[in-house]
């Protein structure tokens, strides 16, 4: 599997269309196309925006040796931080205030099963 194959099994990972994952790193759907296809080079501000909107390992993703994932997160974990970078600072704390309301519930919810 060459890096055109492994951008395209980050952005399955992740179940974005090519544009919705185009949008996540900042350019167009056709570009992620090409990637895909070969028909470009994966130049280093790809590997870049790739490795800090979804926390890909940088090995795996130049060499596909290790893990796809950095620090062993879940898909679902790498998701909602790439989220949250791309979120302006107002929007971070709101989000913020909506994880720990969720986590409260799940708290109550974990403690009424209990008994």
């Amino acid at each position: 599997m060459n890096i055109n194959e492994r951008i395209r099994k980050v952005r399955y990972a992740f179940d974005l269309s090519q544009a919705k994952f185009a949008e996540r790193i900042s350019i167009s759907s056709s570009y992620i196309s090409d990637l895909e296809k070969g028909s470009r080079e994966v130049n280093e501000r790809i590997i870049y925006l790739v490795i800090a909107k979804f926390n890909v390992n940088e090995q795996w993703l130049r060499s596909g040796k290790g893990s796809m994932l950095n620090e062993n997160e879940s898909v679902v974990i790498s998701e909602a931080m790439g989220i949250m970078k791309s979120l302006n600072l107002n929007v971070q704390k709101s989000a913020l205030k909506i994880l720990n309301v969720l986590a409260e519930m799940d708290l109550t919810t974990k403690t009424l099963f209990e008994h």
